[in-house]
């Protein structure tokens, strides 16, 4: 239930219309209060006359408001309608996976919920101004105050366009993406070490686990699947991670041994989605910078500078966990295993970042050099020898890959000289310069 819930709440977060739909709420609230406030006619005269408030009559009040309400909307659906034309192509550049980032986008939300609400406020208000002929009525403070809100909409479209303008750049797009593989890291890397898993035969004869749903398992709640386990004498392993697709009736998971009841304690401690979209998976926060470097690098685009951008990023990751461990999925519960994740790995994160890129560059010089420049670095600050052989693995693909593509002889003597460093690399005592 736990990971039925986290989902909810993740969804609800990433949806656009949740923000502009408060704000609507709030703007009709307010104006209810107001025009009461009005009616209650605390405001002395003076205010009105003086100038503080509105002081027009009926007639104007609804020739105010309307115009207010009509250009809040108009502007609100031709901006907006732009935008979708800018995302669509920002999408053909970097992917249809990263428009999520600008629908998550807070400025592009409170953006439209500004609009709408001040449009939403004008027609509250609007309603309950009387002339002449009506038993006048005129709600000074509240159509004062929808003055204000057309100021803020002219400097919300003012701040709009410069955030818009600045979200679909290239640059931009990686530098947000990159945040959220950095967040991955932080929270998805420890500096403890981790349990190791349980030897193969200890799942001998163990009972096999289906599912009959399917889609991308999105939130896992271990600590209570665990708890849940240990309390009912058994051991699970899980065959599938977060952000891996389950297939409707394949195995999903080991029981040793096996109880009654596990089966629903697995699809209470999961939630499945339609996307790949999980903040345990530091798979797929890799893999969405991966994306901008495919797309950049695809004949229709050619943009090998976005690609050494990408490779960058990737590059400073790699540094951020040099100190740190990739969690192990073993959760112990009394000293006795109680659950086994699948986890990343520190040859499957590189992988994950270096396949498609090496793959779709195997004709540019300069791509393949930042990546063992790339390899390099993180090889020169890498200490441990299982992942120095990782990166070196790689750092050989490239070479491999350069070898048997078409390059020209001098961008091939780059190339091995650059790998040639990479294989001499070595880590360098550290030296503060705090």
């Amino acid at each position: 239930m736990t990971a039925r819930l986290r989902k909810f709440f993740a969804d609800l977060g990433d949806t656009f219309w949740v923000l502009p739909a408060v704000l609507v709420m709030l703007a009709v609230l307010l104006a209810a209060a107001l025009v009461e406030l009005d009616r209650s006619e605390v405001f002395p005269r003076w205010m009105t006359d003086g100038g503080w408030l509105y002081g027009g009559s009926g007639t104007g009040a609804r020739t105010l408001l309307g115009t207010v309400a009509a250009s809040t909307i108009g502007v609100a659906g031709t901006v907006f309608s732009i935008t979708i034309a800018a995302l669509t192509l920002a999408a053909g550049q970097m992917g249809p996976r990263l428009l999520s980032n600008f629908t998550r986008d807070r400025g592009n939300q409170w953006t439209l919920g500004v609009f709408l609400g001040t449009f939403s406020y004008c027609l509250m208000v609007l309603q309950s101004v009387r002339t002449v002929g009506e038993s006048e009525f005129v709600p000074h403070l509240a159509l004062s105050v929808s003055i204000a809100l057309a100021f803020v909409c002219v400097a919300s479209l003012v701040y709009f366009v410069g955030h818009m303008a600045s979200r679909i750049n290239v640059d931009t797009v990686i530098d947000l993406v990159s945040d959220e593989l950095f967040a991955s890291i932080k929270r998805l890397t420890t500096d403890k070490a981790q349990d190791a898993p349980p030897a193969e035969d200890f799942w001998a004869g163990a009972a096999t686990v289906t599912d009959a749903r399917s889609g991308y398992l999105q939130q896992l709640d271990a600590p209570a699947l665990a708890d849940w386990a240990a309390r009912h004498g058994t051991a699970i392993r899980l065959l599938v991670r977060p952000g891996a697709f389950i297939f409707a009736g394949a195995p999903i998971a080991l029981a040793q041994p096996a109880v009654e009841g596990v089966g629903r304690a697995i699809r209470s401690a999961t939630a499945l989605g339609a996307t790949r979209a999980s903040s345990a998976d530091l798979e797929f926060a890799a893999r969405q910078l991966v994306e901008v470097a495919v797309r950049a690098l695809s004949p229709g685009i050619n943009d090998p500078h976005t690609a050494i951008s990408v490779l960058d990023r990737l590059g400073e990751s790699l540094c951020d966990i040099v100190e740190r461990r990739l969690y192990g999925g073993v959760h112990l519960r009394e000293g006795v295993p109680a659950l086994v994740v699948p986890s990343v790995d520190y040859t499957g994160l590189l992988d994950a970042m270096f396949h498609l890129i090496r793959q779709n560059a195997a004709g540019q010089a300069a791509v393949l050099i930042r990546m063992l420049e790339v390899l390099t670095a993180v090889r020169s600050c890498e200490g441990d020898a299982d992942r120095r052989l990782a990166l070196q693995r790689h750092a050989d693909l490239v070479q491999e890959d350069a070898q048997r593509g078409h390059l020209n002889p001098t961008d091939l003597a780059d190339v091995m000289r650059r790998h040639a460093q990479c294989c001499e690399a070595r880590p360098a005592p550290r030296l503060d310069l705090d």
